[in-house]
């Protein structure tokens, strides 16, 4: 079987940021603050969004936060996947664009679709980084979706990327990227 090519080949990443989280206790380290009851209402209606496109991640990567945990599994849990199917890294918590990129880079290159969830600013920097564009800010529970022109992992960042789409639990329609989706402004209420 010939080999695709990496022009021909391509890996689809899902940046996502963990939801909403709760700030009810206030002496809780900030690694182990919880979703808010809005965050644990959004985590599986994007989920379910994301199912209903058939997305069907092969690698679920999380930060070892818990509102990011809580995230990665009611997501994966509303994409057919289970809790245990969501891997946690530590490089995560604390990383910056380049410490993510290094995360990316470690994936096996068996898998075509990822799902990475983490923390802002890291995640919009880096998607900014790798799609050349300019979101503002990824919301809580927003999922940025990028194709990646490679067939190796290892290229991420050194390779094409596409933006895909941007979506937040307040886009609800479907609709192709506008400005206005990457900017994050609702034209309704701008």
């Amino acid at each position: 079987m010939p080999r695709r090519s990496a022009a021909t080949a391509a890996k689809t990443l899902f940046l996502v940021r963990h939801a909403k989280s709760s700030w009810k206790e206030v002496g809780l380290a900030d690694r182990e603050r919880p979703l808010s009851g809005r965050g644990k209402r959004d985590a599986p209606r994007m989920g379910a969004r994301l199912a209903r496109r058939d997305v069907r991640p092969e690698l679920l990567v999380t930060s070892p936060a818990v509102r990011a945990v809580q995230t990665a599994e009611a997501m994966a849990l509303a994409l057919g996947r289970g809790p245990a199917d969501v891997l946690v890294d530590e490089g995560i918590y604390d990383a910056g664009p380049e410490e993510l990129m290094e995360v990316i880079r470690r994936f096996d290159d068996q898998v075509r679709h990822a799902m990475l969830v983490g923390h802002n600013p890291a995640l919009t920097e880096l998607a900014n980084r790798l799609a050349e564009c300019d979101i503002e800010n990824v919301p809580t529970c927003g999922v940025v979706i990028l194709s990646l022109a490679t067939d190796t992992w290892t290229t991420a960042g050194d390779c094409p990327a596409t933006l895909l789409e941007f979506l937040s639990p307040k886009s609800r329609r479907r609709k192709p990227l506008s400005k206005n989706d990457v900017t994050g402004e609702n034209p309704e209420t701008a």
